[in-house]
């Protein structure tokens, strides 16, 4: 599986997807350097004049919906419908699902869409599955990744979706069931990581025609050079500046000797 994996890193590097980003005002930059530099192209866009020309030309979709707003709330659909229309992998980030009404409104509207993939935290993929008894934490997870298994293959059999839930175990839902363990607790300390591995899944899901083989790639290889990283640095600040050099240069001896998962 290690081999695998890897080959669909070395292919998002060869082949470097235009990935089209519908995202949030707080990590819009922090996803693009993230999309170069694992070797995708990325393109901001969300004028309603150009979103479905823009959903046209790219390989793949991102949405993501933490600073929404009414207007991003349109070009979402638009971007959304289109690329369901053209058959066009696309994945959705529910940033506070379940935190507002007018999220969740926003949310049934993106999901009769059919996401390929869907990546939250626990919290937000209870949410989505309508069994979240408590209110989230805003855009935090009050609930760990097992306890949002079965709303995960709950969205799977509705929407078809491939469900990746984040947490200190991230957990891949589609049928068959996939654990990856790498990562460390200081990547919780950085803004939008959670948002950057959605960004790194879009470039996956672009060019790899096996949808969990593309988000394990994408999410072990965002996390495990989180973790090689996190050794020598000494706080978030560098974490995140020398995360982007890891995501860049990360080897295949690097990546064998450190992924932990279980499928």
């Amino acid at each position: 599986m290690e081999q695998l994996l890897w080959k669909h890193i070395q292919n998002v590097r060869e082949k470097s997807p235009l990935v089209h980003n519908i995202t949030n005002y707080v990590v819009m930059n922090n996803t693009a350097n993230a999309l170069l530099a694992v070797g995708a192209s990325p393109i901001m866009a969300h004028a309603h004049q150009e979103v479905e020309e823009m959903v046209n030309i790219c390989q793949a979709l991102v949405i993501n919906i933490g600073t929404l707003d009414e207007y991003w709330t349109v070009s979402m659909i638009q971007a959304a419908k289109t690329a369901n229309r053209l058959n066009k992998p696309w994945i959705l980030d529910p940033v506070g699902a379940g935190a507002t009404s007018y999220r969740d409104t926003t949310l049934e509207y993106l999901l009769s869409f059919k996401p390929t993939v869907i990546r939250g935290n626990a919290s937000e993929i209870l949410a989505l599955a309508k069994l979240n008894q408590e209110k989230t934490k805003g855009v935090d997870s009050t609930a760990h990744s097992n306890d949002a298994v079965q709303a995960a293959q709950y969205l799977h059999k509705k929407f078809g979706s491939t469900i990746c839930i984040s947490g200190e175990t991230d957990i891949i839902v589609a049928g068959k069931e996939m654990r990856l363990f790498n990562g460390n607790a200081l990547m919780t300390k950085v803004t939008g990581l959670g948002c950057t591995a959605t960004a790194i899944i879009g470039a996956f899901i672009a060019v790899t025609g096996d949808i969990v083989e593309a988000a394990a790639a994408a999410i072990s290889l965002l996390n495990i050079a989180g973790e090689i990283v996190a050794k020598n640095v000494e706080g978030p600040g560098s974490l995140q500046i020398h995360l982007l050099d890891k995501l860049y240069n990360l080897t295949q001896t690097e990546f064998d000797q450190h992924i932990k998962l279980s499928a």
